[in-house]
């Protein structure tokens, strides 16, 4: 272990960074609690495809890539829960004789990796691959979607209470809003990833993952970190909010919603992207 090349060091020796880059990298990951790599990805430093090449060298992998197109037997899939593959980017490729060939993104991400090898008796053989791939790859053979970039102004509602939600939806599709509605924190973000939504209003206590969880993951993501959560919650003081914001949320609604606030606080989110640079298609 203690050979094992430091993936900084990797992109050195490529010519892809300097090492006053890294420097300033390593103090941005160390504030943000991120990994050095990631942390790269998201100022542009280096690319995804980079990235996978130098973990696949630092853990002496093989890189796969653009394996969607490919067909994998409903068997194979089953070996690995929609949701596991979701939250820990791992997607199966292939089973041979008690070896189960799988790609993931973050190789050391080992407690979902030793937990199905477990559970199936099954060697596990790495193949590194970018965050992209691997969603696509679950788009396609787990939810058999793929990922579209919708015209219209996108929101997502992630609320499990059905009354809430279809009053919501109401209020917002009369303003002239795609909306998109999941019943929990992990339907929304297997929503999220085929249907691009723009805006996501997520209440905040859910089954299996609650707003906050549902915010971390798309936090971990360079493809969805900047996307705006409006946290939908019973109730708000003063420290709450300023706790709310510090994590991450763009804003928040209180239970009971007016129509008023409702729109003004989507449409604030989508004039953030807006200024953001973002070409919504509108």
């Amino acid at each position: 272990m203690s050979d094992r090349k430091r993936i900084g060091e990797i992109f050195i020796e490529r010519g892809l960074i300097t090492e006053k880059t890294l420097e300033r990298a390593l103090e941005r990951a160390k504030r943000q609690k991120k990994r050095i790599g990631l942390t790269l990805e998201e100022i542009e430093v280096i690319t995804r495809d980079e990235l996978a090449k130098a973990l696949a060298e630092q853990y002496d992998c093989k890189v796969v890539s653009n394996f969607a197109r490919f067909q994998f037997p409903r068997e194979l899939l089953d070996m690995i829960p929609v949701d596991v593959a979701l939250q820990n980017l791992l997607f199966p490729l292939k089973e041979d004789k008690g070896r189960l060939a799988m790609a993931m993104a973050d190789p050391t991400n080992t407690s979902a990796v030793q937990s199905i090898a477990a559970s199936r008796d099954l060697r596990i053989i790495p193949f590194i691959a970018t965050r992209q791939d691997i969603i696509s790859a679950i788009n396609r053979h787990y939810l058999g979607k793929s990922p579209e970039q919708h015209l219209e102004k996108t929101v997502m509602l992630v609320e499990d209470d059905h009354l809430i939600s279809d009053m919501l939806q109401d209020i917002l599709a009369m303003e002239g809003y795609r909306v998109i509605v999941a019943a929990d924190g992990m339907e929304g973000y297997k929503a999220m990833l085929a249907e691009a939504p723009h805006v996501i209003i997520a209440e905040q206590g859910m089954p299996r993952l609650d707003a906050h969880g549902l915010l971390d993951l798309l936090k971990s993501l360079p493809d969805t970190r900047d996307i705006p959560i409006i946290l939908l919650t019973g109730y708000m003081d003063a420290d709450e909010e300023a706790r709310i914001f510090q994590k991450g949320f763009f804003d928040f609604l209180t239970k009971p919603v007016k129509g008023a606030t409702l729109i003004t606080r989507v449409r604030r989110a989508f004039q953030h992207l807006e200024l953001q640079g973002l070409d919504l298609g509108v």
